[in-house]
């Protein structure tokens, strides 16, 4: 990230930029010292496809300098690759930054101040030790592309699910056990990485994720997976790899855009190895995806009964040639119940 760097900016140069005020009350001559010292940095930062961009990787920074926040007009920083524990509160100043990189440092947390950057559209702070996300970056409605990959994350808070832009949300590498319900409110969403976490399952909302194309839960626990993932109808890439599977849903059929048995991490189609999966589906895949999806339609379901019918009582109150299997009679109860719950509801038996 971030325009061509100048040779002459060196560690050194860098510094020497801060200016120590020795706890004395600032002069006008600290002040003028203190906007030379911004000066002099604010000279390294070019334009790069339009963006005011300046780079600080892998300078071994420490600490960031306390000028480094005057530069307000700055719209693309890259602090990647150097020591950083924290970000202070300053960091609220640059209110017109578009992109931040924060890739591998030893950040413990986030600032609440960051819900302040409006503009935010990117944001890198993967390979840090942050253990947890500040509620203040549910403020940050613009962001479109978040990584907070390998990191010690164990969940997410619920401010995050008015992220309506996020295209692109990378938590792999963490502590998750459950996918945090505010993810499943990120309809914009385009990518979901959660690999190499602690997942066991997946709920039933991942069918909100309407946009999804490619969904990667590779290196977890999951033992099956939800039939509601089979509507995710963009998916194009699926990575169950390394996971406990063994069956899939019998509606796998319905990913069209799954294409194909993939191998390679960046090809697009179901990604399916290194599962303990039962005869026959283990024997059927052999096959390729084609054979598998053939066989899944030809396993007969339970009977169905359509949804514009549940609601109505009457139509099986009256009827003794509808029938159904015990499993559809509770699915009865349950959305008559909850339709009419003063109501006393009938079961047809078989």
């Amino acid at each position: 990230m971030g325009g061509k760097q100048s040779h002459g900016f060196s560690n050194k140069e860098l510094s020497e930029v801060s200016v120590s005020q020795g706890g004395r009350r600032s002069t006008s001559s600290d002040q003028t010292s203190l906007s030379s010292a911004a000066e002099r940095i604010r000279r390294h930062a070019t334009v790069h496809f339009g963006y005011s961009t300046l780079s600080l990787a892998m300078r071994g920074l420490d600490d960031a300098p306390a000028e480094l926040w005057e530069l307000r007009e700055l719209q693309k920083l890259n602090l990647s690759m150097n020591c950083l524990c924290s970000l202070p509160p300053a960091l609220s100043a640059m209110d017109n930054l578009v992109v931040l990189n924060l890739w591998g440092n030893n950040l413990s947390s986030l600032p609440p101040e960051i819900g302040l950057l409006k503009k935010l559209r990117v944001l890198f702070a993967c390979r840090n030790r942050l253990s947890e996300v500040p509620e203040e970056l549910g403020s940050c409605t613009c962001l479109e592309v978040l990584s907070l990959a390998n990191n010690q994350i164990s969940s997410l808070p619920g401010s995050l699910a008015t992220m309506r832009n996020l295209t692109k949300l990378n938590l792999s590498h963490n502590r998750i056990a459950h996918i945090p319900t505010c993810v499943y409110s990120m309809k914009g969403l385009v990518f979901l990485h959660l690999a190499c976490n602690r997942l066991e399952t997946i709920a039933d909302q991942i069918q909100d994720l309407v946009n999804l194309k490619i969904l990667i839960v590779e290196g977890n626990s999951i033992h099956t997976l939800p039939k509601t993932l089979c509507f995710l109808e963009s998916l194009e890439l699926l990575n169950v790899d390394f996971n406990e599977l063994q069956s899939v849903p019998v509606e796998m059929y319905l990913l069209i855009r799954l294409r194909r048995l993939a191998c390679h991490p960046l090809d697009k189609g179901l990604h399916i190895i290194h599962n303990p999966l039962l005869k026959p589906i283990h024997e059927v895949l052999q096959g390729g995806l084609s054979s598998l999806y053939n066989y899944l339609k030809q396993i007969p379901g339970p009977p169905r009964i359509p949804q514009s019918l549940l609601h109505h009582r009457a139509f099986f109150r009256h009827t003794n040639r509808f029938k159904v299997s015990l499993a559809v009679n509770k699915q009865l109860q349950t959305a008559n119940t909850r339709a009419m719950p003063n109501a006393r509801v009938s079961v047809i038996r078989s």
